[in-house]
């Protein structure tokens, strides 16, 4: 299983929809920041937000798990191989990721139980 290079591109706000339906003083995201970056693998990154990581694990596991030779859905979607570009689910304030394949190698955090 290898790495997956996660580039956050870029934080929206849907400022009308905002208007009508958000929490007062809602804003962007304030979790994620434009040009952060995060690996991953089986594991939800450190400081990444759980919502976001809901969105987009699937192809983080596709990606891990791939040599990142292949385009997804048939290259119908992406041009270019072992790349996503997801969002997260908020509809208020999606943030827009580039999930890469990287060459490197992910290990396992394992310690072993003492019974």
């Amino acid at each position: 299983m290898k790495k997956v290079k996660i580039t956050i591109l870029q934080t929206t706000f849907n400022k009308a929809l905002a208007e009508i339906y958000g929490a007062e003083g809602l804003g962007p995201c304030p979790m994620m920041k434009e040009g952060q970056v995060f690996y991953a693998d089986y594991a939800k990154p450190d400081g990444f937000c759980d919502e976001a990581w809901k969105a987009v694990y699937q192809y983080v596991f596709a990606l891990a798990h791939s040599a990142g030779n292949d385009v997804f859905y048939y290259g119908d979607w992406i041009r270019v191989p072992g790349v996503a570009i997801c969002s997260c689910n908020d509809g208020l304030r999606p943030v827009i990721m580039k999930l890469e394949a990287t060459d490197e190698e992910s290990k396992i955090d394992y310690t072993p139980v003492e019974r």
